[in-house]
């Protein structure tokens, strides 16, 4: 019997956000544990598998934790209490983490040390070399370490989240007492010591550890075990209560470094009696404490991958300058205006530049005496933005120029805050957004003065404007001279600084107002329309898809018959294959080299869109979002090769099973491999080559 899709207290319609979240970490763990990926990526993929799981633990562990001792109950839409999250939590991430550690160091650092770049144990260095390591001790490490002592007089030491400690146990020659210490490894220095004679490195906190005596002399250092915690390192800022946003966020990050402890990772050889007084001072219990066989901290193996090994990394790939813009980055202003008044140009990054394209827009912009005013929307970039100084140049000139700053964008809260009084300091109008609302839209516009008149010229993406993540994300843009779409972001600006109160727009779809209403209206839409002459489509490639109203309207749709095929890289909620409900939608998971990053929409009777949305409660409801149709026949078949790639990949692809259990996908007997980003940077190359490279084939 079929279930009614819009009862959304039915839990077995729905998979868990943060288990389905943990999933997508074991599909970047699998990319370390393939061997078709370069030694050094693979090491690289554990890094990240670190980094995502810290992050995990900082917001996702850290806000279940909150809801359990504030005593709430509420249940997910999968029926599951914060308790029962943790618990589930626990048992997935254990063996995960295992896993990880396993493919560490039985089998990428012994590859390394095969390829001549060892990760040496002091004890295992000769004589001269260590001495050579007690000098570099002596002058370079020694001076800053601050050991600690605990004891009736000494209380335990604030010990800051993600930072490595060792827990030294001493023996009191006088006193006949045992001791204890602490000593951070300090991060300000660099964590792999290379060595002078020979290649590879040793780890600081051994170089340390070898050398406490130094630290405690007249006391015999007995024991010294590495621990790492992880802090609470979510907050909440109350707008309303705030007179100085800036202020209050500043505040907060003061106070993210006393967060409760979320996680205690301790050395596998630790003591028990250790590890209970780091328990008890620390105040978790055993399901937070994980006992670690290996390297404490996988993230700081970005400093490993960074290697100058080419041969152990994949070639390098070099963005091709899009086919209209012969002259790349030093396309002239008026060359580049003159091409999108002629149309309509798509942008897909990595594989068409984004300096000559997103970033020229902006650069271009700033120097060109016929414009105006530039405005564009700030939720994240890099540490030398070329975009903000051509922004900053801008305003030098005389140009209007108005940025809106994201100072809530999680864990870049204090670089958004230096880039927002740099911009201010040489006259840029720095905004910070709505109340209670994020910004997360991706969109430039710029204003120009023509021989027709004042025209306006619109950047809207997937993307932020970062060139360092412009080289390892997948996003999309539109650049545009189109009349409607430039007045609708004009009119969307003048919401985001001023006071107008506008919901609605010619063209672009904006949450909050009116995004999540109008999903719901095109996905009905398709059942509406959908015959035999003319079935139905849905297709969309999203970062997460978690909202309850959205997957029961696609739940719908799929009862009637339309064909749904979504590519969701991350988190999904939506169950597909359970019978009478959703056996017409297929969910497919693409990980490969670059992070899968777009926001793309196709609807067979409702066109194709792109923009910074997912389909989540805090995109569609509590966010800034833009999504814009792209109307070009040409383009539109561009996004629709795109999407056929993603979903015929079976060398990088994942199926979702209705259990939320996520299979990779294999060439069948006499199949072609199929490799989505391989294909879209071969296509890319023909393009930059003048070959054909945009036919509309798999």
């Amino acid at each position: 019997m079929c279930r009614d899709p819009t009862d959304r207290a039915d839990p077995r319609l729905f998979l868990n956000r943060e288990l389905s979240w943990l999933q997508f970490n074991r599909r970047v763990l699998a990319q370390a544990a393939d061997p078709a990926v370069p030694l050094l990526e693979r090491i690289r993929f554990v890094a990240i598998f670190g980094s995502n799981l810290d992050e995990f633990f900082m917001i996702r562990v850290a806000g279940l934790k909150a809801q359990l001792a504030a005593g709430v109950r509420r249940r997910t839409p999968d029926g599951r209490t914060p308790a029962q999250q943790l618990q589930e939590i626990d048992a997935c991430l254990h063996p995960m983490v295992r896993e990880a550690y396993a493919c560490l160091h039985g089998e990428l650092l012994p590859e390394l040390a095969a390829e001549g770049i060892p990760l040496h144990r002091l004890e295992e260095l000769p004589e001269l070399e260590r001495q050579r390591l007690a000098e570099h001790y002596d002058e370079q490490v020694f001076p800053v370490l601050t050991p600690l002592a605990v004891d009736p007089s000494h209380p335990f030491p604030y010990i800051s989240g993600l930072s490595l400690s060792l827990a030294v146990t001493l023996r009191d020659r006088e006193a006949h007492e045992r001791r204890f210490a602490r000593v951070k490894v300090p991060a300000v220095l660099p964590r792999l010591v290379a060595l002078g004679s020979r290649p590879g490195w040793v780890l600081l906190e051994d170089l340390i550890a070898v050398n406490l005596a130094r630290l405690f002399p007249g006391m015999e250092v007995v024991e010294a075990h590495l621990f790492r915690v992880t802090r609470n390192a979510d907050f909440d800022v109350e707008e309303d209560e705030a007179d100085d946003l800036l202020l209050a966020i500043q505040a907060e990050l003061r106070k993210r470094r006393f967060g409760a402890v979320v996680r205690l990772e301790v050395a596998g050889d630790m003591p028990e009696r250790v590890v209970a007084l780091l328990q008890d001072e620390l105040g978790v219990g055993e399901p937070e404490t994980y006992r670690i066989e290996g390297l404490l901290g996988l993230s700081d193996l970005h400093g490993l991958a960074d290697h100058d090994a080419p041969h152990l990394r994949w070639a390098p790939w070099e963005p091709v300058v899009h086919t209209r813009l012969p002259h790349g980055a030093e396309t002239p202003a008026r060359q580049l205006f003159a091409e999108l008044r002629r149309g309509d140009l798509l942008t897909h990054h990595p594989y068409d530049s984004f300096t000559a394209t997103t970033e020229r827009l902006v650069t271009a912009a700033a120097d060109d005496p016929a414009v105006l005013a530039i405005k564009l929307t700030l939720y994240r970039t890099s540490g030398d933005s070329p975009t903000v100084r051509a922004l900053m140049r801008a305003a030098e000139h005389g140009k209007q120029v108005v940025v809106l700053v994201e100072l809530r964008a999680r864990f870049d809260e204090e670089a958004n805050i230096r880039w927002a009084r740099a911009l201010e300091k040489v006259g840029v109008h720095v905004v910070y957004g709505l109340a209670g609302l994020k910004t997360h839209s991706k969109i430039a516009l710029v204003v120009r003065r023509e021989a027709g008149g004042i025209r306006r010229y619109v950047h809207v993406g997937t993307g932020n404007y970062n060139p360092q993540t412009a080289k390892l994300y997948t996003d999309l843009g539109l650049l545009t001279a189109d009349a409607d779409l430039g007045a609708d972001v004009s009119e969307l600006f003048n919401v985001l600084t001023g006071y107008a109160r506008q919901r609605t727009y010619r063209h672009l779809l904006v949450a909050p107002t009116e995004l999540r209403t109008q999903l719901g209206e095109r996905i009905r839409r398709e059942v509406e329309a959908h015959g035999e002459e003319r079935p139905g489509l849905i297709r969309a490639q999203l970062n997460s898809l978690i909202d309850p109203l959205l997957i029961a309207e696609l739940y719908r749709a799929a009862q009637a018959g339309v064909r749904i095929e979504l590519v969701v890289r991350g988190i999904c909620g939506l169950r597909p294959g359970v019978p009478g409900v959703s056996e017409g939608i297929r969910v497919t998971s693409v990980v490969g080299r670059f992070l899968e990053h777009c926001r793309v929409l196709q609807f067979s009777h409702g066109g194709y869109w792109l923009g910074s949305a997912d389909w989540m409660p805090r995109n569609l409801d509590r966010r800034v979002e833009v999504m814009v149709p792209v109307r070009d026949p040409e383009l539109q078949q561009r996004l629709a090769v795109i999407l056929d790639l993603l979903l015929a990949d079976n060398t990088h692809a994942w199926d979702l099973g209705p259990d939320g259990s996520w299979t990779r996908r294999q060439p069948g007997d006499g199949e072609e491999p199929v490799h989505a980003q391989a294909v879209l940077m071969q296509r890319a190359r023909e393009r930059g080559e003048g070959g054909e490279g945009e036919r509309p084939r798999v």
